[in-house]
């Protein structure tokens, strides 16, 4: 018999949430899509840290007239045509089918996009409707950034702050040296090596980069990475001169991280290099800037350069590695909620 009034909403039995958070991406590849995922993606002042007025005045007129047509053209060419959205739309969704089935009912597995949709506060609001009043939102960002992490804490803030009833949260921390995360990487990037028909010359570990100046500012991401790519390094037991960190998809005309990838490719070519391999570490899943931006473009600069073939080794997206890490990070940071 229930104590409730006969007038009472229906309460949900209680249960734990875990909500995994990628960047984002349009829903289409029409002009007014491109136009609202970048609008709502670059008038980010985490991502762009500009003034405000002085900014919006640049983006509304050219950036937002021009840039949604070539940055359609590039998602074009990586489009999931069988489901009409991209793919890392398409890998996230199956990332929390799967860490669901690992889980089984102990806990609902959803996922949400900074950028774009489905929205982080769409989600929270419906599996805090579902009865998950305790989510821990991991943040697929294996390194910390201002303009990444920083900006999911944020808009769950935001999210917070319009509830009256809130959610307990937790956020994943950066799993950028964490031994276990490095282990399985390297594994993988070993599996995907043995697997071509000859070993690349040399193995480009690619970030995606950020101005320079967000580092002068006290932002970690830019150590991260060179602790990362160190650590992937030694794992796999190449040697420093055959193994290379760059930082590419630079936007605008300030200096940032460098060295550029797309320069870095064009050098080994001159040098004569003949095979290389690129790995993604600050991507778990595969989008335009690993299928589009490496695996297209730099592997045509490459060439262009007198190479021969340029290799984009696969994100861990949703296979048995990438989601070994995902439960592994899940598990870890659900102890006192889950036992």
């Amino acid at each position: 018999m229930s104590l409730l009034p006969t007038d009472h909403p229906k309460v949900p039995s209680p249960k734990l949430g875990v909500l995994l958070i990628n960047l984002g991406t349009p829903d289409a590849l029409d002009y007014w899509s491109m136009r609202r995922y970048l609008g709502e993606f670059l008038s980010d002042k985490r991502v762009v840290e500009l003034p405000k007025i002085l900014w919006q005045l640049i983006l509304q007129g050219p950036i937002l007239t021009f840039r949604p047509k070539k940055s359609a053209a590039a998602y074009r060419q990586i489009w999931n045509n069988e489901r009409d959205e991209s793919p890392l739309r398409t890998i996230t969704r199956e990332q929390s089918e799967k860490l669901q089935e690992r889980f089984g009912d102990a806990v609902r597995v959803e996922f949400a996009m900074r950028y774009g949709n489905p929205s982080i506060p769409s989600l929270i609001s419906q599996m805090f409707d579902q009865g998950c009043w305790k989510i821990l939102c991991i943040p697929m960002y294996p390194q910390y950034a201002s303009s990444t992490t920083g900006s999911v804490v944020d808009k769950i803030g935001d999210t917070l702050k319009a509830m009256r009833w809130q959610p307990t949260i937790r956020v994943s921390p950066p799993f950028y040296d964490d031994p276990e995360y490095i282990r399985i990487l390297a594994r993988s990037v070993q599996t995907q090596i043995d697997a071509l028909d000859e070993k690349p010359d040399v193995l480009v570990a690619s970030f995606h980069g950020v101005p320079k100046e967000y580092l002068l500012k006290g932002d970690p991401y830019h150590c991260q990475c060179q602790k990362t790519g160190r650590l992937l390094r030694e794992a796999l037991g190449w040697p420093e001169e055959k193994f290379k960190v760059a930082f590419q998809s630079r936007f605008g005309p300030k200096e940032w991280l460098k060295p550029y990838a797309d320069e870095l490719i064009e050098d080994l070519g001159h040098q004569g290099v003949k095979r290389v391999a690129v790995v993604s570490p600050a991507f778990f899943s595969d989008c335009v800037e690993t299928l589009e931006e490496i695996a297209i473009g730099l592997d045509e600069t490459f060439q262009e350069s007198g190479g021969e073939k340029l290799v984009a080794l696969d994100c861990l997206n949703a296979s048995e590695d990438g989601m070994a890490v995902l439960e592994y990070l899940a598990r870890r940071e659900l102890k006192g909620w889950l036992d």
